[in-house]
């Protein structure tokens, strides 16, 4: 581990054995800036997390400018971040540096899961520590890719719209299980296939490939946010149904357009009856 990542937990006493805190570490990653060492970290960490403790009640104090990025790339709203056609060099390196950089928030989101929200069980932190992990692989795999189309990642313009509504439900783990995983991160398994069509015509076929890697990933990482959010409103007596409208509403969600991934949307724990309301 790295001296950021150490810092952490230094405040242990000299020559403690304690094993370090992994939300803790969570966080100190989350804080970093260079997108490559935050993935390697990120990655680290889970594989050693049986080396680590995990404590629901800890209360930890962040700092006020997360989460850790690099200088580039640029963030605009999201109107200005022109779509591109991947039937050119140019625009295919756009449309997957815009890819790459939703899998760089996605590492910052599941690594603010897991420091941000005390008093969910031990399994809540493994699972989003496991997401952050396989987030960060397909962040490297992503720029490795736009490495040999002549672009590295920071290369283009991008939005900020995930880490906008992980911001919005900054105090609410039931409204971040409700409107990040399930309702942003969802929007992938909609949009992969029809965007893994199109890079196949342009004879793109590693990024097909590493397309179907994400895909696959990401229908677990949706039906992890699906089964802490039915966990939530269990404990709390909430309805999920009703309760998603709500918390939508309330922090102005995108409303979702078709067409929609059925099959994916099954296999990661939507119900036939919500799948139906999207319509």
């Amino acid at each position: 581990m790295t001296d950021t990542i150490q810092s952490a937990d230094a405040a242990l006493p000299a020559g403690s054995q304690q094993p370090p805190s992994a939300r803790r570490r969570a966080l100190a990653i989350l804080s970093l800036a260079d997108p490559v060492l935050k993935a390697a970290q990120a990655r680290a960490l889970f594989a050693g997390i049986d080396g680590c403790v995990i404590d629901p009640t800890e209360t930890i104090d962040a700092p006020a400018d997360l989460p850790g990025r690099p200088a580039v790339p640029r963030l605009v709203p999201a109107k200005e971040v022109p779509a591109r056609s991947p039937f050119t060099l140019a625009g295919r390196a756009a449309m997957l540096h815009a890819v790459t950089h939703i899998e760089f928030n996605a590492i910052n989101l599941a690594l603010d899961a897991v420091w941000r929200f005390n008093g969910m069980p031990p399994a809540y932190y493994r699972d989003w520590l496991r997401v952050a992990s396989e987030e960060a692989l397909h962040f490297t795999l992503l720029r490795e890719h736009l490495l040999t189309l002549g672009c590295d990642y920071g290369g283009f313009d991008a939005h900020d719209g995930l880490w906008a509504m992980t911001q919005r439900t900054a105090h609410d783990c039931t409204a971040r299980m409700a409107l990040v995983p399930r309702t942003l991160e969802a929007r992938g398994l909609d949009a992969a296939p029809p965007m893994q069509a199109k890079l196949r015509r342009a004879g793109d076929l590693r990024a097909v490939e590493i397309l179907g890697v994400i895909l696959r990933d990401e229908v677990g990482h949706v039906a992890i946010g699906n089964h802490w959010y039915r966990w939530l409103c269990a404990r709390d007596r909430h309805d999920p149904v009703a309760l998603y409208a709500e918390l939508a509403t309330r922090h102005g969600a995108p409303r979702l357009r078709p067409p929609f991934n059925h099959a994916a949307r099954l296999a990661a724990g939507f119900t036939e009856a919500e799948i139906a309301l999207l319509a």
